[in-house]
């Protein structure tokens, strides 16, 4: 007759990780170590700083012989273009970061969360007001776009857009097991909002359904907040509007990839 074996003592629970303030200190660490890291990606690099300003050009020069049509949507591409760019590398360098094992080890060390995502938001925050003033400035003084505004305006706008396709592939990354699925989720997050900004028709002309859906997109409102300074000389309600709704989507994306960030990578 056999002895009953006795049951294996069961494993203690992991205990969740403290949840640790924000710090200035290992914000900035972690800002400075991404930049590090971008600084030896020359390719990166001139994907950031160089695209946006080469569709511009290349955008100015089909509209040749109608350039008050590049007047028209030059201004809402000024924003669209940092965005898209944006969303792209922070994604795949924060990607990278996870399949590589890095993020887990940063998150073993005194590194919350919270300084992570900012970290990573202040670094590519950094390149974003770079690129964004390099597209300004070819639109508006190399390319002759004509805008009724300031070119200030425009720089801010911008801006922001960079930073929200920052905060957007950010929380994308959480959601894609290699570079390449990053890479697909560009259709599913970012088509839709070029699709209904109002790029191409006004949102007005839409079927309901679909302006409906426009209204709750934050690049419809970058596009709306560009067409502000394109008709108006002053700052405008509806451009400080335009400009609260996508600081705010880009710190409540950034706060959802805080939440999404994983400890153990899979």
């Amino acid at each position: 007759m056999t002895t009953p074996t006795a049951p294996a003592p069961a494993r203690a629970a992991t205990p969740p990780a403290p949840v640790r303030p924000l710090s200035l200190p290992r914000t900035t660490a972690t800002a400075a170590r991404v930049l590090r890291q971008l600084s030896h990606d020359p390719r990166t690099i001139a994907l950031l700083m160089l695209i946006p300003c080469v569709m511009l050009f290349l955008l100015r020069y089909v509209f040749d012989g109608s350039p008050r049509t590049f007047d028209n949507i030059g201004a809402s591409l000024l924003g669209i273009f940092p965005l898209i760019t944006m969303f792209l590398v922070t994604s795949i360098a924060t990607l990278r970061e996870r399949t590589s094992g890095t993020l887990e080890r940063l998150l073993a060390m005194p590194l919350g969360k919270g300084d992570l995502i900012a970290g990573y938001a202040l670094a590519f925050g950094a390149l974003a007001i770079v690129q964004s003033a390099l597209a300004t400035g070819l639109a508006v003084w190399f390319l002759d776009l004509d805008v009724t505004g300031s070119p200030w305006l425009l720089l801010l706008v911008a801006l922001l857009d960079a930073l929200l396709g920052t905060a957007l592939g950010l929380f994308v990354s959480a959601f894609a097991a290699s570079e390449f699925q990053a890479v697909q989720f560009m259709p599913a997050v970012i088509f839709p909002q070029l699709l209904l900004c109002g790029l191409f028709t006004p949102r007005d002309d839409m079927h309901p359904a679909l302006e409906a859906v426009s209204d709750v997109l934050p690049m419809s409102y970058a596009v709306d907040g560009m067409n502000e300074v394109l008709r108006h000389t002053d700052m405008t309600a509806g451009f400080v509007r335009d400009a609260l709704i996508v600081a705010g989507c880009a710190l409540l994306v950034l706060a959802l990839g805080a939440a999404t960030l994983k400890r153990r990578t899979a």
